[in-house]
Order: structure tokens, then sequence, then C-alpha cells
């Protein structure tokens, strides 16, 4: 194995040839193109920032080197590997090795330019995934429609679990503005499948649910339940699909966020507001005698500060 010395020496005979290479994109810009495929975990991410972040080391480093300073174990390690499309650690340390010849032959501030980007980086894609999302509301008619049957169904229930809590609480909390029977189930199992089946039985035909990264064998089990109940399922979920799609009525797929530890999801928010717009304006008299209602109750306890 090169030391970073040798690589350094070598990268310098590769570029003082007199063709000038073609223009490659920034060691960063390649090491994050070669992590964002897989869905990782959040572990595997600290290596993938770790790498990204100190490509010109850490090419060079062995496996109990890089788990140590990453502070994870060798078989997570090897785990990340396979996760980003390598047969082994030996074989995506070749890979990286290749990529840092670039950084150590530009000099420490390649480095460190490529480095103060990563969150913008993440930024960037967030606005191309709404970029998407913006392309797909050209045609809003499935939301619209969909907005309004969930706007029928008394009671309205919304799944959301482990990762996808979040998301279901918000379109919970603000379709409780609008909607008479909002039901938020946000734990799995026994406590799922009875609030479904109850759903059901006091009328309810609609189920939104969340089903984010990474996907929860429980969401899963509880949207099968749901259908097995008679219910109907709106999904919002990522781009992977897979099989909690497979079991929805209707499927809204946006673009996650997947550059930093954790995934961010601007796109699917703005679906989530979507969504409620579309079930405000399926029966705008009942929005707004709700929506009056709630201000006075506002008013009188005094819920917000005012300015």
């Amino acid at each position: 194995m090169p030391s970073p010395q040798q690589a350094r020496a070598q990268a310098s005979t590769i570029t003082s040839g007199r063709a000038a290479p073609r223009a490659q994109a920034a060691p960063a810009s390649q090491l994050r193109a070669l992590f964002d495929g897989p869905h990782l975990s959040p572990g595997q991410r600290r290596i993938a920032q770790y790498l990204i972040e100190n490509i010109a080391e850490a090419a060079f480093l062995s496996i109990t080197e890089l788990a140590d300073r990453v502070g994870v174990s060798q078989p997570s390690v090897t785990r990340f590997a396979a996760a980003v499309g390598f047969s082994g650690y030996p074989a995506l340390r070749e890979k990286l090795q290749s990529i840092a010849l670039r950084t150590l032959a530009g000099g420490p501030g390649a480095a460190e330019e490529d480095r103060g980007n990563e969150l913008q980086a993440a930024v960037d894609a967030e606005i191309e995934n709404l970029e998407n999302l913006r392309r797909d509301f050209a045609d809003p008619g499935l939301v619209i429609d969909t907005g309004r049957k969930l706007s029928r169904s008394a009671p309205l229930t919304v799944l959301g679990l482990r990762i996808s809590v979040s998301l279901a609480e918000y379109f919970a909390y603000a379709a409780r503005r609008i909607h008479p029977d909002v039901r938020l189930v946000t734990l799995g199992g026994s406590v799922a499948y009875d609030a479904l089946l109850q759903s059901r039985e006091a009328g309810g035909t609609w189920v939104l649910a969340f089903s984010l990264p990474r996907h929860a064998h429980e969401t899963l089990a509880a949207v099968r339940v749901a259908r097995d109940a008679g219910l109907k399922v709106a999904l919002i979920t990522d781009l992977a699909l897979g099989p909690v799609a497979d079991e929805a009525d209707v499927t809204f797929a946006t673009g996650t966020g997947s550059r930093l530890v954790f995934d961010s999801y601007a796109a699917a928010g703005v679906m989530c507001a979507a969504l409620l717009q579309a079930m405000t304006d399926a029966d705008p008299e009942r929005t707004q005698a709700r929506l009056e209602e709630y201000e006075q109750i506002a008013d009188q306890h005094q819920f917000f500060l005012r300015d």
C-alpha cells in the first residue's frame, strides 16, 4: 500500500505530462456520487462523511484504523463497503485511493474547498427534490382527488412510525383544524392494529400513511392490516418505493435528502401541505367554519404570543 507521500508523488507524475487531463468532478463530489445511491444507515453515513472530509488520509487507512477513527466496529466498515457496491473493504479502498490522488495532487486547498461545501451540497440536493416535485405538480389532479377522499373519510387515520412520526404528527395537527375526526397512529404492532380496526368500525374509509427511509417492517404490517380491514391507503414515501408502495391504493413518491447523517424531508413536507390544501378546497364551508371556531378558541385561551 503506498503511503500518502508516495501517492502524492505518483499524482504529481500523472499530472505533469504534456496532455492536459480531462476535467473531473472534485474528489468530494465523486465520493458523494459514490455514496448517494444506496440508503445508508446513520452509522454508515458517519463513515461516508469521514471519508468525504478526510479522503487524502482516509484512503490509505487499514480497516482497523478507519474503524477506530470513525468510532465504529470493523464489521460495520465491511457492511458499509458492501452497501455502496463493493465486494469488501479492500475493493472500496482501491477506489478511494484513485479518488484521493487528485486531492493530493491539488494540495491541501483542494480538500478544504470541497469540505466547506458539504452542507451546501445537502441543500442543493433538496432543491433538486423540490424542483422535481414542482414538475410533478404540473398535473395536480391526483393530489386534488386524494385530498377530496381524505376529507370525506370520517374518521381519517394518519399513520407514521419510527422516523416517519414527525411528518405524520405535522399532518395530523394541521388536518385537525379542518377535519372533525383525525386519528394519529405512531405506535406499531397491536396498538396500530387496534386503532386501524376501530377507525374502520367507526366509518373511516381512508388512511394516510408515511413510509420514509429506513422503512419499517411494522409499517408494512400495519398497512396490510388496514387493507384487510377494508380501508384505502394513500402513501407518502421516497422514490425507492418498495413493498409498502405495492400495498397502497395511491402513492406519492418524493425525493429525500440523504447527504447528511440523517435524512431531510423538504419535498415530503411540501407534499403534506399540498394534500392539506386539497382537503381544505374539498369542503370550503366546513374549512372556513372550523378555522373561525379555532381562532375564537385560540384568542379566548391565548394560545399564541401576540406581536
